[in-house]
């Protein structure tokens, strides 16, 4: 290898690394709030959802390339660590259930919402959420974050023709879901 022909991949790797820098900024800039929103939505736990978005970015760094559909591929590694946490969280409520002494880090302080009617809503809505499939749910929430049929097919695994009609089914379940509890209710 000639002097010139390594100064120039020297240079190309470089180039690579600041274009990578800057796509990753740019997708940092564009994706975090609507993925952290996602996540808000999908958990209910404004806390986890932070903290997950901001692991996804950090994947995403690590990883050192930007995949195909970024977005996607962020949402698909935040639900990932959302199920993760789900299940360390019940595996340490099993534990709690077997000492009652311990306390889980990171329990909850209380209610953080003031408005009554507000946090009443956000309930009901966040009750028929849970009657719906998690892939249905997750379709719902994703769409309404703004987030393309080309991101959600890469976010679920789903083929981008398919995600029209997974997002009219569960449509149809939610306000089925929600019309139910409401008549419930009354």
């Amino acid at each position: 290898m000639t002097l010139h022909s390594l100064h120039a991949a020297r240079a190309h790797v470089v180039d690579d690394e600041t274009t990578f820098e800057e796509a990753f900024r740019a997708c940092y800039a564009a994706r975090f709030a609507p993925l952290f929103t996602y996540l808000d939505r999908l958990t209910g736990d404004p806390d986890l959802a932070a903290d997950v978005a901001q692991e996804a970015f950090v994947r995403l760094h690590r990883r050192g390339e930007m995949p195909d559909q970024p977005a996607g591929w962020l949402v698909a590694v935040a639900n990932n660590l959302v199920r993760d946490e789900r299940r360390r969280v019940t595996r340490q409520l099993r534990l709690l259930s077997e000492d009652p002494g311990r306390a889980p880090a990171g329990a909850p302080a209380g209610d953080p919402f003031d408005d009554v009617e507000r946090a009443e809503r956000i309930a009901a809505v966040r009750a028929a959420l849970e009657r719906l499939s998690l892939r249905d749910r997750q379709a719902l929430l994703l769409r309404h974050g703004g987030y393309s049929y080309r991101e959600i097919a890469a976010a679920l695994g789903l083929a981008e023709t398919s995600v029209g009609t997974t997002l009219v089914r569960a449509s149809h379940a939610f306000r089925a879901a929600f019309e139910e509890m409401h008549d419930a209710s009354e």
